[in-house]
């Protein structure tokens, strides 16, 4: 028994992923919150990618229409992680991020009953708000809720959570498209993008606000002055967000 604990010491030490063990158990639970939500978010936001042939046979549409609905979706990431940044900030990141997953999985099932061109293209366009809202509450999150130390590899794999809902959406497609048939296994798949809804029990049950906008809170009823938007573009706060809205640019410039 002694030997099989020095054995799971040892490679905690070693992994790759040893300092999440170092993690507290409120650091975790945001953390698989934060990786476990990205990844769900970019599974249901990839599917549109698989079902554009199809949906250009079912419908008869142009690859050009079809560009436009995946372009109505980005466009209105930018939007969503705006209006997510300043509800965060009012409303909590917790609440944030769990209002951001629900939005976005309800608008990929709305997705798959669209009964025209026109109806998809809002379905696509509401998702993208919730889609840019998500990464924008749970980055946030994540960066307040993990020690300062493992923070930036934190972030790091939540990142790649992006890939892997890539290949969770690339094995829906698969089963979906080999059960059923292309007109009918689109719908079924955007339609089961409502699943990432159930995340959402698990955050709302395990998941607590980051003790540091818990305490900016406290400040702000004490003090009572709530900073303005426009701050984030005044010294000393300028030059981060001029750099950080480059670095989101280049990021999303091979969509």
């Amino acid at each position: 028994m002694r030997a099989n604990t020095a054995e799971s010491a040892a490679f905690k030490r070693k992994s790759a992923f040893a300092w999440v063990w170092e993690l507290a158990p409120r650091e975790r639970r945001a953390f698989g919150a934060c990786v476990g939500g990205w990844a769900l978010d970019a599974m249901d936001v990839q599917m549109y990618s698989f079902v554009i042939p199809a949906l250009i046979v079912s419908w008869g549409i142009t690859r050009a229409d079809a560009g436009v609905l995946g372009t109505a979706a980005l466009l209105a990431s930018a939007l969503g992680g705006w209006l997510a940044g300043w509800v965060a900030d009012r409303f909590g990141r917790v609440r944030t991020l769990q209002v951001a997953i629900l939005w976005f999985a309800i608008f990929t099932f709305l997705s798959g009953v669209a009964q025209n061109y026109e109806q998809l293209f809002v379905a696509r366009a509401l998702l993208g708000l919730g889609f840019g809202g998500e990464w924008a509450a749970g980055a946030v999150l994540l960066g307040e809720s993990v020690r300062a130390e493992h923070r930036g590899k934190a972030l790091g794999v939540m990142q790649g959570g992006w890939a892997v809902g890539w290949g969770m959406a690339t094995l829906l497609y698969a089963v979906f498209f080999t059960l059923l048939p292309a007109a009918t296994a689109w719908r079924a798949l955007f339609m089961f993008g409502i699943a990432p809804a159930v995340f959402v029990f698990f955050v709302r049950r395990y998941v607590e606000e980051p003790p540091v906008y818990l305490e900016s809170r406290a400040q702000l009823a004490v003090h009572g002055e709530r900073p303005t938007f426009f701050e984030i573009f005044r010294p000393p706060l300028l030059r981060i967000t001029l750099l950080g809205g480059l670095l989101g640019t280049g990021a999303q410039g091979g969509y």
